[in-house]
């Protein structure tokens, strides 16, 4: 097989995954190709809230990874998994010394009252010396824990000379005539090339946010609507599977519900404003939410307020009326009144993208009226003609609600008593909101050393596997995890593809 050149290993994907990775395999002393497709790196992680999930106890840990992912993952992966979650803290507190970065551990119990949920914390990066996200990072929209954490990897990466490439995309896995995966083709600006691999390929690409195609094939209802990149288009899953890898839980996707612009080149969805998480029964919220939602048939059909609603909002969309012959939640509507336009901002656009400029949702919400985004009804009875649902449930509905407000009276969809918000002052408020994919979870199968595996539960020699692109989130996500998970899985990766014996290219 003929090369353009040759290096150690590469890496498909530059975000935590990717620089962790390149990070480990260049401490293992490895010539390391770090291979991003879109112009910028940091992919979602840099959109992320830049918190790590940790914990204290690796036993109660894995009770309660068990627990959440409900018998879709090995429990060997879980308890490999959960021991690494203690050791986290000193591994990322000695990356933070690159450039004097404040690490802070937040007490913040799991998002469900399950066995271990007690054992987490988060650990964050609260503040970094000399460092300007808009200078340095001007195409990311995204709480500023999360642009800390990619500047924490980025001067890593760079500190060990680790040769970046951005605007390459990898488009096939290479194979040796015994089967190892010995390079990858890429397209470059420079045209299509040939790198050969001594030791392997990690593939760190993410999963498939921004491609309808394959959610149309996993997922029952659509569309939905990406959060962060225009990058993450299922690349890794098509190229491991053409080389035979098997796939899990690809149904699962961490993400909520939110706006579309009315300017069709801002091709992401605008998500609700992220509310603080709580853990039922343990952990309550008393902070007020200012909408309430209802599906085209003008009733309530959820609790709009998740114990981490961030993660599990979407999955009430998904529900099909076989009588009607569509989703009556698609769209849903999101509905308030005046005086809780005025609570603030509903919602916040965390992207990056180079080539579509970032939208900054205006503080009382009335730029959105303008845009149409949101639109203005001046009684129930002109919201219903508006919304084309009927009048007299939409009253019923705001009435029944109004006075659930006026009460500590359970609600039917469980939503707490402190977070309700009355609608009786008009004008009255709404805008359609569709399902919005943050990240993908599930993706490509492996065993504790990242080893992409086969169907038959074999490895693909020398095909390695990094964060969401593999992840072990299987039934309920741990707010957080995915961070921990690209960093312990990049790690991982690193250090065993750097310990394979290298091919003669």
């Amino acid at each position: 097989m003929k090369y353009d050149e040759h290096t150690d290993i590469v890496v498909a994907g530059y975000g935590f995954a990717g620089g962790a990775a390149a990070i480990a395999a260049a401490d293992a002393g490895k010539k390391v190709l770090l291979l991003e497709k879109m112009a910028v790196p940091g992919g979602i992680s840099i959109c992320s809230g830049g918190g790590l999930r940790v914990a204290s106890n690796p036993e109660k840990a894995f009770a309660y990874l068990e627990a959440t992912n409900a018998g879709s993952i090995p429990d060997e992966l879980l308890r490999a998994f959960a021991q690494e979650m203690t050791k986290l803290p000193g591994y990322f507190t000695k990356l933070a010394e690159i450039n004097r970065a404040e690490v802070v551990t937040l007490d913040r119990p799991a998002n469900y009252p399950l066995p271990g949920y007690d054992t987490f914390q988060f650990l964050e990066i609260s503040s970094i010396p000399d460092f300007d996200p808009r200078k340095e990072y001007p195409q990311a929209r995204s709480l500023r824990a999360g642009i800390n954490a990619f500047k924490v990897v980025d001067d890593n990466v760079r500190m060990r000379g680790i040769d970046v490439r951005l605007s390459v995309k990898v488009l096939r896995l290479l194979r040796a005539p015994a089967g190892e995966v010995c390079g990858v083709e890429v397209d470059t600006p420079e045209g299509i090339r040939r790198i050969g691999t001594r030791h392997g390929v990690i593939l760190a690409c993410g999963g498939f946010e921004s491609d309808p195609d394959m959610q149309r094939q996993f997922w029952q209802f659509y569309p939905v609507l990406p959060a962060a990149t225009r990058g993450n288009t299922g690349d890794g899953i098509r190229m491991a599977q053409a080389l035979g890898a098997d796939l899990w839980h690809m149904w699962h996707f961490h993400g909520s519900y939110g706006f579309r612009h009315t300017d069709p080149k801002y091709v992401f969805g605008i998500r609700t404003k992220k509310l603080p998480d709580w853990t039922p029964g343990v952990l309550p919220t008393s902070v007020r939410m200012s909408w309430i939602l209802v599906d085209r048939t003008g009733r309530r059909f959820m609790n709009e307020y998740q114990p981490y609603a961030h993660d599990t909002g979407h999955r009430f969309f998904d529900r099909y009326d076989p009588t009607a012959m569509r989703f009556p939640a698609m769209p849903a509507f999101l509905v308030l009144d005046e005086a809780a336009r005025k609570m603030y901002p509903v919602a916040k656009s965390f992207i990056n993208d180079p080539e579509i400029e970032p939208y900054d949702w205006s503080k009382d919400n009335l730029r959105e009226v303008e845009l149409g985004i949101l639109k203005r009804a001046e009684s129930v009875a002109d919201l219903a003609r508006q919304m084309k649902t009927p009048e007299l449930v939409l009253k019923e509905t705001i009435e029944r609600w109004n006075g659930l407000c006026a009460s500590n009276a359970e609600d039917e969809f469980g939503r707490p008593a402190a977070t309700r918000t009355p609608l009786s002052s008009p004008p009255f408020y709404f805008g359609e909101v569709w399902p919005v994919v943050s990240n993908t979870q599930g993706g490509l199968v492996h065993d504790v050393k990242q080893r992409v595996l086969n169907p038959y539960g074999e490895p693909i020699p020398r095909l390695y596997v990094a964060g969401e692109l593999g992840s072990i989130w299987g039934f309920l996500y741990l707010s957080g995890g995915n961070l921990a998970e690209c960093f312990i899985s990049g790690r991982i990766a690193g250090m065993n593809v750097s310990a394979e014996e290298a091919l003669m290219l």
